[in-house]
């Protein structure tokens, strides 16, 4: 199944039940593009999740684009919201995973799917002949060590754990000198995601950090946040407190195929200033899915599956730079 088939699928609530639908049913009430048909929009794209500010930047671009091209036609404005959410929206999903080892930390707090990202992203690097190793850090939960041991099983790859309540920087310890003596390409490191205390984050993560740098100092090392898309707003908040107390290079937005209110997607990318890498669609091994921008406003509008229809297989770079960026 090709990208824009995964996110046609991913959007369908979206689509059909969400903000595409019901600016549908406004536009077909309006004869004439007029300040209330703005106003209308402007409200279900807020509803929607994708928030005060990233709406009303979406409203102000659809106003000047609306005149500067002479658009008369009420039938012409969804079209054109589709090319200003292409623009909004961006990719980034490539992993820059340069070194070897190259370092991947996991964040995001119970019950977004963290563990589950970890599994499926394990199995999709080992598809991309890249051998893998993980580290149970997080032992605030001993459900979170024995999850992650099913999913290195699944996966086929080397799991390094201790005990609950051990320190989660000594894991990473022996999980970096288990990964350079089976001379594996990436470490994967499931770190605890408690934002009820930010400093104690930002101090097991800088203890972290430390270990990392001092044991691979030269090692790419690439920070993903776990996000539940139908948290909706709560998740767009989630990230602004660890991108303050954690520093994050990507997010992994899971279960968008589980809300209505897929605009969540805009709200991140145009508050944050942070690529969405990853989205979850399903519940399957393929269903995380690396982001990308066009595909992805295509399914929000528009359910027609395009003749260019492609999988991404390729969502590593071994670049210093973001390949989206670069383009």
């Amino acid at each position: 199944m090709g990208i824009f088939s995964m996110f046609k699928k991913g959007l369908k609530k979206t689509r059909d039940e969400g903000i595409t639908a019901q600016m549908d049913e406004v536009m077909e009430t309006y004869d004439e593009i007029c300040d209330e048909l703005f106003d209308e929009l402007e409200e279900i794209l807020i509803m929607g999740d994708v928030g005060m500010p990233t709406a009303e930047r979406i409203i102000n671009d659809l106003k000047k684009k609306i005149e500067n091209d002479k658009i008369t036609q009420v039938s012409q404005v969804r079209e054109t919201m589709k090319d200003i959410v292409s623009g909004i929206v961006w990719g980034g999903s490539y992993l820059r995973l340069r070194s070897k080892p190259s370092i991947i930390l996991v964040i995001g707090v119970n019950g977004v799917g963290k563990t589950t990202t970890i599994g499926k992203l394990a199995l999709r690097l080992k598809e991309q002949n890249r051998k893998v190793i993980l580290g149970a850090a997080d032992t605030f939960r001993a459900a979170a060590i024995e999850q992650l041991q099913v999913w290195a099983e699944r996966a086929d790859v080397d799991l390094i754990k201790h005990g609950e309540g051990a320190d989660p920087a000594a894991v990473v310890y022996d999980t970096i000198q288990s990964g350079k003596a089976k001379n594996c390409d990436v470490i994967i490191i499931d770190t605890a995601g408690r934002l009820h205390n930010k400093k104690n984050l930002m101090d097991e993560l800088n203890k972290i950090s430390r270990v990392i740098d001092r044991e691979l100092p030269d090692a790419s090392k690439e920070i993903l946040l776990v996000l539940d898309a139908t948290t909706g707003q709560n998740a767009v908040n989630q990230a602004k407190d660890f991108k303050e107390a954690a520093g994050i290079t990507g997010i992994v937005l899971t279960k968008l195929d589980g809300t209505a209110k897929g605009g969540v997607v805009l709200a991140i990318n145009n508050e944050l200033d942070v690529p969405v890498k990853f989205v979850g669609v399903g519940e399957k091994i393929e269903d995380l899915q690396p982001f990308d921008a066009d595909a992805f406003a295509s399914a929000l509008f528009d359910a027609k599956i395009p003749d260019d229809d492609r999988e991404i297989t390729d969502f590593i770079t071994n670049d210093n730079s973001n390949k989206n960026e670069e383009e």
